[in-house]
């Protein structure tokens, strides 16, 4: 490798392996697999020596990934301040994924999406639980001894309705956390009055990080025992999967009646909505509150669709081991997946950044309205 040229990934949620770094135009580098597992996608590394130089990053594994189908049209992110992340020109040919880039800055950094730290996490924690509104409570550690962190969010001490509201449990699906931080901070905003309103005649129960582990790993699906946590809930454990079971006893404890489990897509270039009409107790009531909920989010953002999702049969007899799915069997509530994309939204693109943190947190805000709209209809009466 020159002396000039260092590649680098050992900070939070840093993941690259280098073959090669000796000329700017022939840097080589792998993706390594998630933690105990064989699923790999997620990157995330720093470039440093190369300032006005045009360079060629090969990823030579591109092909082995997880959802290698996702690498068509997509753009890779980067960032001199770990702040702003804009697109860099990014193909997939011959099974590789490259980067042509020329770099202004003596240091900069390449990301599959725009990451959100662990730290970050922790300071999202401190500043909700600052709110009078807001409890922050600890529902357990993770087999790495990190917290398993609940954000109860209300007014009222009478009964009220209990809506939850989880991200991360594809660690490397970071737009979800960007979403649920401009979700929190538009409940916060005393100002608004579809938040008033909810949280006056509401209860949020917010899980914002639910795989802390493999977040700062930097895996994509799994957590530090290589389990994906979104096929684990029809019967998880406390040595494998205790994440899920913390939000079980949680969720047993006070109830749900409206449930969103947030994620992104590697392929599909849109935002969009994967609901419960393949359980067995899905009914009338379920189809009309699903049918309102995402009416309204398309109402309020020009962000949303319906004509582009997962089939019907996507899961298959996965079905029930999945979140949304079993939450909506097991608490006959309105229980919804909710997938932005990693690549940019096709119907509203941005060529500088894509989909992005600020229209993550923008999504994250608007729902809001859908929230407000199913409370307040005669299904969840």
């Amino acid at each position: 490798m020159s002396s000039r040229i260092k590649i680098s990934s050992a900070f939070d949620g840093g993941n690259i392996s280098l073959i090669e770094a000796n000329e700017p135009d022939n840097i080589r580098v792998n993706i390594p697999t998630d933690t105990n597992s064989n699923f790999l996608q997620w990157f995330y590394f720093r470039l440093q020596g190369v300032m006005g130089e045009p360079c060629v990053i090969t990823f030579e594994n591109a092909s082995d990934a997880a959802f290698a189908e996702g690498w068509y049209d997509y753009q890779a992110v980067a960032s001199y301040d770990r702040e702003y992340w804009f697109r860099v020109p990014t193909e997939y040919k011959d099974g590789k994924l490259i980067i042509n880039h020329t770099p202004e800055k003596d240091s900069l950094y390449y990301a599959y999406f725009a990451p959100y730290s662990y730290e970050r996490h922790l300071d999202m924690l401190a500043w909700s639980s600052s709110n009078d509104d807001c409890v922050n409570h600890d529902l357990g550690t993770t087999a790495e001894g990190r917290d398993i962190s609940l954000l109860e969010i209300g007014r009222t001490q009478a009964k009220a309705k209990n809506i939850w509201i989880i991200g991360r449990q594809h660690p490397g699906e970071t737009m979800s956390q960007w979403f649920i931080e401009g979700l929190l901070e538009r409940l916060f905003d005393e100002s608004h009055p579809i938040s008033r309103s909810l949280l006056n005649h509401c209860r949020f129960y917010v899980v914002p990080n639910m795989n802390p582990d493999g977040g700062v790993h930097g895996n994509l699906r799994v957590n530090s025992k290589g389990v994906n946590l979104n096929r684990e809930w029809l019967s998880p454990s406390e040595e494998m999967s205790p994440e899920v079971l913390a939000v079980q006893n949680k969720m047993a404890e006070v109830g749900v009646d409206l449930f969103l489990d947030i994620h992104g897509d590697e392929t599909l270039p849109v935002n969009f909505i994967d609901g419960c009409s393949q359980i067995p107790s899905f009914d009338q009531r379920m189809a009309d509150m699903e049918s309102l909920f995402c009416g309204t989010l398309l109402a309020v953002s020009p962000d949303f669709q319906t004509n582009v999702g997962y089939e019907n049969n996507h899961f298959g007899d996965e079905t029930l081991t999945v979140a949304a799915k079993w939450v909506g069997e097991t608490y006959n509530c309105l229980s919804l997946t909710l997938e932005m994309p990693f690549k940019d939204n096709e119907l509203l693109p941005d060529p500088e950044v894509g989909w992005s943190p600020e229209r993550s947190k923008i999504l994250g805000a608007d729902v809001l309205y859908p929230i407000y709209q199913v409370v307040n209809s005669p299904a969840m009466k």
